[in-house]
């Protein structure tokens, strides 16, 4: 009886750290995968954005603001989380030379922890420049 009693113990405390690990996995992710996903996203929406007759006519590069907003924030919406909220700000959005500042802020949920109440706010910030013939 006194070895099934362990037993029952180690149990309970693989159990305890399994749910330990699982909040601490949920802080620690949305930091990393929300920069890459930023980053991810402005650059797909820099090239859904350039303005090709324009490259054609004039040889240089240049997008269009609302059609990167529109793309951006479609693509934004399609992987945010569901259990954040996010808030998307546009900071010196320039046609040509194509340059843009993105910033987003996410509240995550609130975390109880023997009565004191937790919140942990991210803010990511990612600056892009769309430069060179090479990449069309």
């Amino acid at each position: 009886m006194k070895n099934a009693l362990w037993g029952y113990w180690l149990v309970l405390l693989g159990v305890f750290i399994v749910v330990i690990m699982l909040l601490v996995q949920n802080l620690t992710t949305s930091t990393t995968q929300d920069y890459y996903v930023v980053k991810e996203i402005t650059e797909a929406a820099f090239i859904d954005a350039v303005d090709y007759s324009y490259y054609r006519t004039f040889g240089e590069v240049k997008i269009n603001k609302e059609k990167f907003y529109e793309s951006f924030l479609r693509r934004f919406a399609e992987t945010a989380s569901t259990s954040n909220v996010y808030t998307v700000s546009f900071y010196g959005v320039y046609e040509a030379p194509p340059k843009v500042s993105v910033e987003i802020k996410s509240k995550s949920n609130t975390f109880n922890v023997m009565g004191d109440s937790e919140t942990f706010d991210i803010v990511e910030r990612i600056d892009a420049i769309l430069e060179g013939k090479e990449a069309f």
